[in-house]
């Protein structure tokens, strides 16, 4: 299977899902729990850390996500603040950070990291993310 041929009705290649994967793991090693990439039409969970159960609701999550992410970068266009790089969630049981580039993006839940953590794995992800637009 070539980089570029889709799997069965999913937004990513097998390829591209397992660059995701590796490159968010790289980054954060064990602290990763869940690493989900979405699009406007579609979404595709490519790491599940075993530990974890599989009964998250992602589809609401996505929609979330995806309606906060356009209604972040609209609001805060042309502000003093800069260019919207990411967003962290912070919960009782861990974070989820949100990374958007065009028209995609992917979240991810780890346990506690620290800023410079989230930093690291950022700047991998979009760098990722930029070499597939």
């Amino acid at each position: 299977m070539s980089d570029e041929e889709p799997l069965s009705e999913q937004p990513l290649t097998e390829s591209r899902a397992d660059q995701l994967k590796t490159v968010c793991r790289s980054a954060v090693g064990d602290s990763c729990r869940s690493v989900t990439y979405f699009d406007a039409t579609n979404y595709m969970q490519v790491y599940l850390r075993d530990d974890l159960e599989q009964d998250a609701d992602l589809m609401s999550f996505i929609g979330h996500e995806w309606h906060d992410y356009k209604t972040t970068t609209d609001a805060y266009a042309g502000s003093e603040l800069g260019q919207y790089r990411y967003s962290i969630r912070v919960f009782e049981n861990g974070f989820l950070v949100r990374i958007g580039v065009g028209d995609s993006g992917v979240f991810v839940t780890t346990d506690g990291l620290k800023l410079k953590d989230f930093d690291s794995l950022v700047a991998a992800i979009s760098e990722l993310l930029d070499r597939w637009e």
